[in-house]
């Protein structure tokens, strides 16, 4: 039998992603698909709730029980929250918030300037890590990077004459695939750490846990995404694309033309205003009695004031240089052009909020149902059922929580469901809860990429849609895949191998319990 040489593995690779693809485009729109979701979770509900299920739900102590969500109670509770749950769900607001500054920069030329000067003095084999780089750092910004380094992932590499869905596909990797990688801490520590801790208080009720317990291992695994990231764009994505022409509505005037002397007095203007506004908000939030910081007195703690004017920040921090840059290049004569800029972003969103409208009452069925919930106990029983060794138990907790992750996206709805269940048994086997909780940072990050469920999943494909029309959900998920399957596979044995070496996972953490 002759060998299978990289070319025909690559062809093979090339040929399952284009069925995927295919395959794909050819379900329903995503709206129509979420109408599918929702009855199939009513229908599945319905059939479930006649069964008596063993495992003991954590959240009550009592039997798990799914809920009928055909019945009377059900559906009257469902019609009377349909408004409540899309008005309160909290992806359009971060969205919405966010898009109205950045629309204004991008109608008035500054994001458009900003970029050509950048990319005039940036070394295009750069432009990839950089991109994932900044992706990754907006991890600290909380949900900032799915409306803000995404869309300008596609510009900037469009602007360069790189294929502008590599572009987003870079950004997408490095703000969603890589989520729990950062060099920065963010406010998901402290909350991923409080549950592990209650869950170790089951077994043992004097463990305490640093919040940077992972920080070590999350940072170093920032250099592990970028790396993956960056092969994977330009070796792999970026040439699969490079047969899909342009055919959505772009504006001719991203390309690598000099500034004009209007753009250039308008952009040095415009940075001069955006420098002022971090300067202000450095120094507000400096002092220790700042009302920035949260109960704690730190900036970055959960609930603290900061985290929670993330998007306003982002709002007010485009808005002001995008004004400041209009009035000097003369592209805002009148108050009247900064409304129309938010407006015209607006438009393009509206396809966005139909798709949010269907997603929000989805996940509030999903939710009422107990399903998730059935599947996450479920799973953690057959994988504690397993008795497997330490290092394929940690290798079953990342798979396990990356294939649940493709149904509850929360990281710390999800990890409230098992936390109770994995930390205290693997604290039997000997393995510290620090080391469990990064086991599920990196299953919980890995296929955010690859699900339509993920509430920005949709925001994606509207990004894609401006330079290629017909772009479905099948068309992002096989260009996201080789960076979910990359990630999932090298991240779990680069933790095995940073548990191996003994290098510390974070702060005060350790790798045994010993009881």
């Amino acid at each position: 039998m002759t060998p299978m040489n990289s070319s025909q593995s690559i062809n093979r690779t090339q040929r399952i992603l284009a069925f995927i693809e295919r395959t794909g485009n050819r379900l329903p729109d995503p709206a129509v698909l979420f109408i599918a979701l929702l009855l199939i979770v009513w229908m599945l509900s319905f059939l479930f709730s006649f069964i008596e299920w063993a495992v003991i739900d954590p959240r009550t102590g009592e039997p798990l029980r799914v809920v009928n969500q055909l019945s009377g109670t059900s559906l009257t509770a469902f019609m009377s929250a349909v408004v409540k749950n899309f008005a309160h769900f909290h992806p359009i607001g971060v969205v919405l918030v966010a898009m109205l500054g950045i629309g204004v920069a991008e109608y008035t030329g500054f994001i458009n300037s900003a970029l050509r000067a950048m990319l005039r003095v940036t070394a295009q084999w750069l432009l990839t890590p950089m991109i994932i780089l900044v992706g990754i750092v907006s991890h600290t910004a909380a949900d900032a990077g799915y409306v803000m380094v995404i869309p300008l992932g596609g510009v900037i590499f469009y602007a360069a004459g790189r294929h502008p869905l590599a572009g987003i596909a870079a950004a997408f990797a490095g703000v969603s695939g890589g989520f729990s990688a950062n060099f920065i801490p963010s406010a998901i520590d402290p909350l991923l750490q409080g549950i592990t801790q209650s869950g170790a208080q089951i077994l043992d009720s004097s463990i305490t846990l640093n919040p940077l317990n992972n920080f070590f291992f999350t940072a170093s695994s920032s250099l592990l995404i970028i790396t993956l990231g960056w092969l994977i764009t330009d070796k792999y994505v970026e040439p699969r694309l490079k047969d899909n022409p342009l055919d959505g509505d772009i504006e001719e005037t991203q390309s690598m033309e000099a500034l004009s002397e209007a753009e250039s007095r308008g952009l040095k203007s415009a940075m001069v205003a955006l420098l002022a506004g971090i300067v202000i908000l450095v120094i507000t939030a400096w002092p220790e009695n700042s009302a920035w910081r949260g109960a704690g007195g730190s900036l970055t703690e959960l609930g603290a004031p900061l985290m929670s004017s993330i998007v306003s920040l982002i709002f007010l921090l485009f808005l002001f240089p995008a004004v400041v840059y209009g009035i000097r290049a003369g592209t805002v004569t009148s108050s009247k052009d900064i409304i129309d800029g938010m407006s015209k972003t607006m438009e393009t969103m509206a396809y966005y909020l139909v798709i949010m409208f269907f997603i929000a009452q989805f996940i509030y069925a999903f939710g009422q149902s107990n399903l998730g919930v059935l599947m996450a106990l479920e799973g953690a029983n057959a994988l504690q059922a397993l008795g497997l060794p330490s290092a394929l138990t940690i290798t079953g907790i990342v798979i396990l929580t990356g294939l649940l992750n493709l149904f509850v996206g929360s990281a710390s709805a999800k990890w409230a469901l098992l936390a109770p269940i994995f930390v205290p048994m693997l604290m039997e086997l000997g393995i510290s809860p620090d080391l469990t909780q990064a086991a599920y940072r990196i299953g919980d990050s890995t296929t955010n990429i690859i699900t339509p469920l993920m509430p920005y999943f949709p925001l994606v494909v509207v990004y894609c849609q401006r330079y290629i029309k017909n772009t479905g959900i099948g068309t992002v998920t096989a260009m996201m895949l080789p960076y979910s399957v990359t990630f999932i596979i090298c991240w779990t044995i680069f933790l095995l191998l940073y548990w191996g070496s003994g290098l510390p996972l974070g702060l005060q953490s350790s790798y045994s319990y010993g009881g």
